[in-house]
Formats: structure tokens, sequence, C-alpha cells
């Protein structure tokens, strides 16, 4: 039997025409789904792109982080901080304050996890890299002082270092928590293996020698490990190599929360006889101990500070607010200034 007219002229699905009336449809419903329905479960319409751009970034290694921010020479310096995504806020503080005074470009942040990885390069692309491992933050909650985590976050510090001075650069360190007033560079004269500053809030005569202090009570010194200065040279090396091995020796238990800074001090000890150490002005690099509560010597030496470390308190709000206190938290009025707006 012969078909009907209407049986002959029933459509074939699965070859839709984009031009016709039902590909039309088809196509509105995909961009509705793209651009309501994904952002309804939190899913952005650009996830498929960021995805992309960050496994680009995953197969950046320090060799090529460093050759962009220190020059390909390999005799340049790299501002290394190092950072977990839930510090992002005092990264930008930090930032704003170095670019203040035309060091934005030398700036390298060790990411530890991938949040940080991609944040950083999407708005300033190259400035950031990720050594393996990546951190696992759990819930985007920072680890506390004293912890396990956060010794295994400090801990890698030493390893980074000496691989930048190992590829040849000069490497400024600096902890996030810490706010540039003025040119740090000048204060890196002569040419000294490793230059640091005291950790300790006792007032220093102004003229203080520049020599690696004595040791306190614990017998040791008690220099940050916060803020250095490295040249590419044997000694700043050895210290590094020092301090992993006193890491590795002074692991972290419940009974002893260990952090790496009295590592970094024993290293120091150890090879005050060899290496050629600078311990930089007091006035200039105050511990937080020292310019956040000693309110005569703040104004008896207004002018002359150069960095301000955050430290002696604990807490992200504490920090904010004492930054705030101070004037020193310049996120809110100044973020146009930083690096990671463009």
């Amino acid at each position: 039997m012969a078909r009907s007219l209407h049986q002959q002229k029933q459509p074939i699905y699965g070859a839709v025409s984009l031009f016709s009336r039902h590909g039309f449809l088809v196509l509105l419903g995909l961009l509705v789904f793209l651009g309501v329905i994904l952002p309804w479960f939190g899913i952005s319409s650009d996830v498929f792109v960021r995805k992309n751009a960050l496994s680009k970034w995953r197969d950046y290694d320090l060799p090529d982080a460093a050759a962009f921010v220190g020059g390909s020479s390999g005799n340049g310096t790299v501002i290394v901080c190092i950072v977990s995504y839930p510090y992002m806020d005092f990264l930008k503080n930090w930032l704003i304050s170095v670019a203040s005074f035309g060091h934005a470009g030398k700036v390298l942040v060790v990411a530890e996890d991938y949040e940080t990885l991609e944040y950083v390069n999407r708005r300033w692309p190259g400035h950031s890299v990720l050594i393996p491992p990546a951190l696992e933050n759990v819930g985007g909650i920072a680890h506390k002082f004293g912890s396990q985590g956060f010794f295994n976050f400090t801990s890698r510090r030493p390893k980074h270092l000496l691989q930048l001075l190992e590829l040849g650069y000069n490497v400024m360190y600096n902890d996030v928590d810490m706010v540039w007033l003025s040119d740090p560079f000048p204060y890196f004269k002569g040419n000294h293996d490793v230059y640091f500053l005291d950790d300790m809030p006792k007032v220093k005569p102004l003229n203080h020698p520049h020599d690696l202090p004595p040791p306190g009570k614990k017998g040791r010194t008690y220099i940050c490990s916060c803020m250095i200065f490295l040249r590419p040279t044997y000694g700043a090396k050895l210290i590094m190599k020092k301090w992993i091995e006193e890491l590795q020796d002074q692991p972290w238990s419940r009974a002893k929360r260990a952090n790496d800074q009295p590592a970094f001090n024993w290293g120091l000890n150890k090879t005050s006889g060899i290496v050629d150490m600078y311990l930089l002005p007091q006035v200039a690099f105050p511990s937080g101990g020292l310019y956040f509560k000693n309110e005569t010597w703040l104004n008896e030496t207004k002018g002359k500070h150069v960095i301000v470390h955050n430290n002696y308190i604990t807490g992200f709000e504490k920090k904010i607010k004492r930054f705030h206190d101070f004037g020193l938290w310049l996120v809110d009025e100044h973020s146009n200034k930083s690096p990671l707006q463009k």
C-alpha cells in the first residue's frame, strides 16, 4: 500500500538543522542551560575555559617562573612569598606596598594550592608557580601557628629558596603579613651571603653591631625567618641546606609543636664561622613586638621604618585589626595599586 502524504513527510529526528525551527529551539535551550541553569548550581559558564587555563599553569615550573620575574640570565633578583589561599587578603595588602616602590615585577608567588595558583595567574599571568605536592586546604581554613599543617607549610620554604639560589638569583623572602614603608634594597649593601633581622622586641641602640647576636636562653639566637635576603653564594646555599637538615632532625610532634624558625636559627648558629652574615638595622626592620607595642620607640624613630612585620600576634582578624589601627591595611583604599587588580 502506498504511504499517505502525512507519513511521507515525517521528519527524521537526529538530523536537525540549526536553521530550522526545531534547531533554533535546541540552540536556545543550550544557551539557557549555560547561562541560567549552571550558575543556579554554582557552576560558571566559563568553567571549561578556566580549566584549560589552569592546566597550563600546572605545567609551569620554578626555572620558568624565576626567568620570567628575575630575568633569563639568572643573575637578577626574585622577591619570593609563599602563600595558600586563606592568606590571599594579606598577599594583596603586601603586594600593594611592594608595588608602591616599583618592585612588584620581581615578585614570585609560590602557591601552595591550586586555588592560589589560578587566582594569581588569571589576574597577573606568570607571577605564580606551584611546586608539587600541592597543599590540601580543608574548607579554605588557614593552618594555625604551631599546628602540623603550619609546620608542613613553612618547612618547604628553604627548599624553594635553595632552588632559586642554585639557579643563580638573588632572593628576597617575605612573609605576607608584612608591609613595606620604604624601599629595602639600599639596606642590602655590601656582598654578604645572608641578611636577616632580629625577632626580639628589646630595643637596640641605633648603631648596634650587624653580627649574629648571641644565643638566648634556649642556646640559640632569635633571628626572624620571615624576612631574608640571600645572594647566590656558597655560604647562603649552605645555610639553606643546614636549615633543611635541622627541620628533618626536629620534625613536628604533638608534644613538640615545632615551626621552621628554631631550625633556621640552629642553621645560622652552626654556620656562623663560615658564612658572611649581616644583621639588618632594627630601626628599619623592627619586629611586631617592638613596632606595635612600644609607642615611645615608635614615635622616636618615626620616618626610619622600612618593613614592618605583623607578628607577636596570632589570628587573621587580630592581625587585620592591628594593621587597620596603625593605618597599614591598604586593600580597602588602595586596591587599584595592586597588580592583582589587572
